[in-house]
């Protein structure tokens, strides 16, 4: 499976990522060997997941969260 995430980080922003196991990704964001943009902004905090079936409906669907606001990334969780 292949899913698309929203975690919440220290300073109250959001993160949306990509992966094949969202529990081992939120722990590398925690450990600090996340994204760059996280580095600074642990502990996170996952509020929202989905799953898909293909790698390009993930991709497609991260695209699509990156492009919403705050109120509509809220609005999913």
């Amino acid at each position: 499976m292949h899913h698309v995430y929203v975690i919440e980080c220290s300073d109250g922003t959001y993160y949306t990522g990509y992966t094949t196991d969202v529990q081992r990704r939120v722990a590398e964001h925690n450990a600090g060997d996340g994204a760059k943009y996280t580095r600074g902004r642990t502990p996170v905090t996952l509020r929202h997941t989905e799953s898909f079936d293909s790698k390009s409906e993930a991709m497609r669907r991260e695209y699509r969260i990156k492009q919403l606001s705050r109120a509509q990334k809220e609005a999913l969780f």
